[in-house]
């Protein structure tokens, strides 16, 4: 999504036209996101403010990945959430209770407003016996101000103190892609993920099997590429690039 289809707000050149192709052609698709923040109806309504027309049942989040991993580990089960309401929502809806009292999972997704006695409680319940997921890696993540820190940065505090490491359901994990495909019914040898990220976008799409496809107006730059053991299958310099290819 970000960096891909949208930046700052504003749609990226030929992103309309991807999107229109993609249904003209009647090819199945999901937009991903790595953000738990938010609910597929709350970006569905992002991405309309800035021209983008995508339904909710496209929009696949590591909220959602992560929730439906928790509901094929242990259906019916509970869980101490940290997150906003895209997390909350999407684990209340496979069937999860949430609570402090012995919960099978401490979850711990994006927020804005992280809190010390959340995190305490993190910790607590983890060395109770918790199993301890979270929903991306992302060290920091972006705000007017400037970095803020995020999942990654808040789960590395509660692995220090509790020597437990999170099992991160979001990418790079190609269980990210797995899960998108298993929702749309894809196989991954008819599968391409277009993302602008090499070290989260791509190496989770090789891992899973697809034709990759980076583009350059996110965080990679076409000379950061050489630094990487891997490659992706194309490089294109914007989404409007991959519009013919579909």
């Amino acid at each position: 999504m970000d960096g891909v289809l949208v930046h700052e707000g504003h749609a990226l050149p030929g992103a309309a036209d991807f999107l229109q192709r993609l249904v003209d052609r009647e090819r199945r698709f999901l937009v991903l996101t790595n953000n738990s923040m938010f609910t597929p109806r709350d970006l569905r309504a992002r991405l309309a403010a800035s021209g983008l027309q995508v339904p909710e049942e496209a929009i696949w989040t590591s909220a959602l990945a992560t929730a439906q991993f928790l509901a094929q580990q242990v259906p019916g089960g509970s869980a101490y959430v940290i997150g906003e309401a895209g997390l909350t929502t999407a684990v209340h809806e496979v069937g999860y209770t949430m609570t402090t009292s012995s919960p099978d999972y401490v979850v711990l997704g994006e927020t804005r407003t992280y809190s010390f006695t959340a995190i305490t409680t993190a910790i607590r319940l983890i060395e109770g016996g918790a199993r301890f997921i979270a929903t991306n890696p992302d060290p920091t993540g972006p705000s007017a101000e400037g970095p803020l820190p995020a999942t990654g940065a808040v789960a590395a505090l509660i692995t220090r103190a509790t020597k437990r490491e999170p099992y991160v359901v979001g990418k790079p994990n190609p269980m990210m892609f797995r899960s998108a495909m298993n929702r749309i019914e894809a196989h991954s040898e008819t599968t391409a993920m277009v993302g602008d990220r090499m070290d989260t976008d791509v190496v989770a799409g090789i891992e899973a099997g697809l034709t990759t496809t980076l583009v350059l107006t996110g965080s990679t730059r076409r000379e950061d590429v050489e630094a990487y053991p891997y490659r992706p299958t194309r490089v294109c310099e914007s989404i409007a690039d991959v519009v013919p290819l579909v």
